[in-house]
This record gives C-alpha cells, structure tokens and sequence, in this order.
C-alpha cells in the first residue's frame, strides 16, 4: 500500500526519533480518519525487518482487532495475541496485539523477559498514563515505545509530555481538511441554552449522571431543533447515560426521525450498528460508546449532548463525522453546539477542534454563539477570531515593546525579538513534554546571549531550543541578526527581523558614518528596505 504523503513524513519521522536522535518514547499525532492504523502497521513492519519483536498495546478488544486486520491487509504479516485465554508465547510471530488489561496482570507479566519485546505501539495512546498502561511499559522497560493518538490531551489533565519524550509528527485536523482528506466542518448553534450549573464535576469532567438529570428537560426542545437541521442528515447523538440515551430514541421517533440506540450492554450492537449503516435508521444514539473504534463514513451530522471539558473526548466524539464519503455525495460535518451555561467550567465547543489558544478559541465561539441559527466553516471563524486577537494583542504588546526599546541593555528581550521576526510560534509557546518544562541549561543559555539574546528572560528549555532552531535556520536565511535588531529598533525602526542581514547592516553602516544619528530622508518608523512587505 502506497502511504499518503503525510503518512509517509509521519512514518519517516518516527525511524528518525529512534535512531538519529536516540529517542525512545514519542508520539504521533493524526486525526481521525487520517489512517493512524496504517501508519503504526508500516512502522511495525519495517521494525519487524530490523529484527525486532513488536507489541500493539489497546486497552479494547475491537482496537486490537482493526490493528490486526490493517496489519494483515496492509503489510501481509500475521499477528499473534494475547487477550484472556490467548497468548502470544510459543507462536512464531513477530508482532502481537495486547490487551493493557491482560498484561498489567503480574502473573501474566512475569511469563515473560523484561526485554522480550523491542518495539511498543500503543493505540490511542491519550490513555498511555493510566496505571495500567504504566505498568506494562515499565516492565518493558527497554523498549522503544510510539504513541499514536488523535488527541493529545487527557481528562486528568496530565500531560502526555510527562511520558513520552518527544512529537516526532503532527498533522492537524485543518491540514487534513484543506488536503481533501477529511471533510469540512460546518458548526450550528443553537440558541437553546442548557443551565449546567447545578452539575458536580467528576475526575476532571462533569459528572454524567447529574448530566442526564440536568438534560432532561431539554430533550424534546432538542429534538424539535433537530427536525429543523438533521432531517436529511445521518446523525449520530452523543448522551451521558444509557437511560437518557434510550428516552432521546423515544422523543425522536415521535418527531419523525427513524432513531435507535445502542449502548455496552446491547448484545445485538453488531446488527444496530450494521442496520444504521444500511440507512434502515437516520439517528443512532449512545452513551459514549462509539467515541473510539468505531467507523461509518456516511456519518454527516454529529451531535455532542454530553458536555465536556476534556478535549480529546470532545475530538473523539466529532471525529465519528469527519471521514470522506464519496459514494453517498458527502461534502461536509454540521455540528450542533448548544448554548450550554456553566458558571464555573470552561466547555469544550468547535473551536476546541482547531484552536490552539484559549483566548483565540474564546473568541470564535463568542463568533459562532452571536450567529446562532446559522452555519459557520470553523476554519473561517477560526481565521476571523484569530484575526481580532492579532490586533488585539499587537494593541496591548505596543507599549510593553515600545518601554523595551528604550531599555538600554546590550542584548534584545526575546519577547521584543519574537515580535519583531513576526514569530507567532514563538510569541505562543507552551511547553508540552517534561524536557521542555526544564529550566534552560547553561550551554542553551551561553549560545543565546553569543547570539544577542537576553537569556534571564527565557523561561524553559523548550522555548531555548526553539529559539536557538530558529537562529540558526536564520543564519543559513541570511536574516537580521538580533544585534541588528535590538539597535535598529531602539532607533525607531520597526519589523527589523523580517529584513536581510545585508540591508541591516547597510542601514546601521549609514547611521555610524552619519555620526549614529539617522540619515538624512529616513523615518525610521515607515522604513522598509527594498523586498520587505
């Protein structure tokens, strides 16, 4: 199988964190339908040919099933399990599917050598710091280890960067889209407000059962709503409780739609599922069931009626809409969000599906809540909230940059430097793994003040060896110095990253033969060399 451009960089990335840069544990990140299960099956492959024994880690049975069928139809190797009674000792494959629960069993694990496998995939890996999870790998302790998730966050609120050591690649859920890999996203809100503050919190989230108990009363506006905007769409419905879930079939089916649920203990979950696919029903709801290894394609219209404020769940859920579906004349997702009122929590809404910031994310919902009522492409509301940011942040960073440039110091603030080189990624670091969470070392802190960068204010190790990347990707650029930067803008000068080494140093050999002062005919704060936009 010919891997997608992407697929392949993702693949490639990978090889190169274990063996170029001697990392052990990273991670890979891809949406939803992206073909993670792919990736993972052509890395254990090409593990497999290195010599190596591999593991595929889940903590579900249907997980286990999909990897090893993908492993099977995509690479020609068979898999060996271990799973309750099944185990993978005295088998003759090389790569084994597991099930977390299975071996985090200390009599399970003790039938094997610490070093009995040299390679760990762990599908959705979002779950990888869970105690279970934990002890499997620390027993394997030698291994290499690849996480492969679509969504990086937990509801604990623990970072992910606490264990795994490195991004080796990350392909976005707007790439994807604008690619023609996924579909587009079309974001509705309803002007239906949904009072949650009566709602206790439970290990991180909103506790589901006073979830349902709050929805309740909710349930036949919500279904009125949905004849307005689902009555030709396939819709999926997320709920927090199986009973709240089958009452919503019932509301449903009065109001025309050919609704059905399926939930844990449905022991006909196969055939409902099948059915759904076949069109026998437009409406399928669930208690969180289907939020992970489940697929239809045809799946337009996903509804989230289980409130979170766990981002990856949120993704999970929204994913079930997002593959292609050429054959049905598929050509977006609609999502219905609700005016959900929470005094206390931040909820996860569309714009948790694209926005980086907080603050950016805050805005497009502000957005899409002031146009309730109609459809909105989250990647044009989140281009339009990002814009009002910009200009509000340049607003407020315009005086603290303007003390900074009177500030008579030798080396450049690297706030004022990442301004000036135009560096949102810079400007917005948060640091992700533990490494980056460290203070910066001395080596990192010597090369950035030789380089003319202000080293007490640099926060942590991730955001110096981002800095330090990006100096050196300059030099080769041919680019300003921040030398160059820090005298050029205390004498008036503006954007002076974005200009050329050579017109920096022409201007600052004009300004030294006039005496330091300006040459005549320039206005420092409207000057731009030629080729500078």
């Amino acid at each position: 199988m010919q891997l997608r451009d992407y697929q392949q960089k993702a693949h490639d990335a990978i090889f190169t964190e274990w063996e170029e840069k001697g990392t052990q544990r990273t991670l890979l990140v891809l949406p939803t339908g992206c073909g993670k299960t792919i990736v993972f099956a052509k890395v254990a492959e090409d593990c497999v040919k290195k010599g190596d024994k591999v593991l595929i880690l889940a903590h579900r049975g249907e997980l286990l099933e999909q990897a090893s069928d993908k492993i099977k139809k995509v690479t020609g190797l068979g898999c060996a399990v271990e799973k309750a009674e099944q185990t993978c000792i005295g088998k003759w494959f090389r790569i084994v599917t597991g099930s977390v629960q299975t071996l985090q069993n200390d009599k399970r694990l003790s039938k094997f050598s610490k070093d009995y496998f040299d390679t760990i995939i762990i599908d959705e890996a979002h779950h990888v710091l869970s105690n279970g999870y934990q002890k499997v790998l620390e027993y394997f302790n030698s291994a290499k280890v690849l996480g492969v998730t679509a969504t990086p966050d937990r509801g604990d609120m623990k970072n992910l960067g606490s264990y795994f050591q490195t991004l080796a690649y990350e392909y976005t859920l707007p790439e994807a889209i604008k690619s023609g890999y996924l579909v587009p996203i079309k974001a509705l809100t309803i002007p239906l407000t949904l009072d949650l503050s009566s709602v206790s919190m439970s290990a991180g989230d909103f506790k589901a059962s006073d979830i349902g108990s709050a929805l309740d009363p909710y349930l036949e506006g919500i279904a009125s709503e949905m004849e307005k905007y689902c009555k030709n769409r396939k819709t999926v419905v997320f709920l927090p409780l199986i009973s709240t879930s089958q009452k919503f079939v019932e509301i449903l089916n009065k109001h025309g739609f050919k609704a059905t649920e399926v939930n844990g203990n449905s022991k006909d979950r196969n055939e409902i599922t099948k059915d759904f696919a076949e069109n026998k029903y437009n409406v399928l709801c669930n208690s969180m069931l289907l939020t992970e290894g489940w697929d239809c394609p045809d799946v337009d219209c996903v509804i989230v009626l289980r409130p979170t404020k766990v981002r990856s769940l949120y993704s999970q859920m929204v994913g079930r809409g997002t593959r292609l579906s050429p054959q049905t004349g598929k050509k977006d997702l609609l999502l219905l969000d609700f005016l959900w009122h929470s005094e206390r929590h931040e909820l996860c809404h569309p714009a948790s599906l694209i926005c980086n910031s907080d603050e950016v994310a805050r805005k497009m919902t502000k957005k899409l809540e002031d146009s309730a009522g109609a459809e909105m492409d989250i990647q044009e509301a989140e281009e339009e909230a990002l814009k009002d940011v910009q200009e509000e942040r340049e607003k407020a960073l315009a005086e603290q940059l303007k003390e900074m440039r009177k500030r008579k110091k030798k080396l450049v603030d690297p706030l004022q430097y990442a301004m000036s080189i135009q560096a949102e990624d810079l400007q917005n670091y948060v640091p992700s793994f533990g490494w980056e969470c460290a203070p910066a070392n001395e080596k990192q802190l010597k090369y950035l003040e030789a380089h003319g960068i202000e080293s007490n204010e640099i926060p942590n190790a991730g955001y110096a060896s981002m800095l330090i990347d990006r100096l050196k990707l300059r030099n080769i650029e041919g680019l300003a110095t921040p030398k160059q930067v820090r005298f050029l803008e205390r004498k008036g000068f503006r954007n002076v990253g974005t200009w050329k080494f050579k017109d920096a140093n022409s201007m600052i050999s004009r300004i030294s033969a006039n005496n330091w002062r300006l040459p005549k005919g320039v206005q420092a704060s409207t000057y731009k060399p030629e080729g500078v936009e």
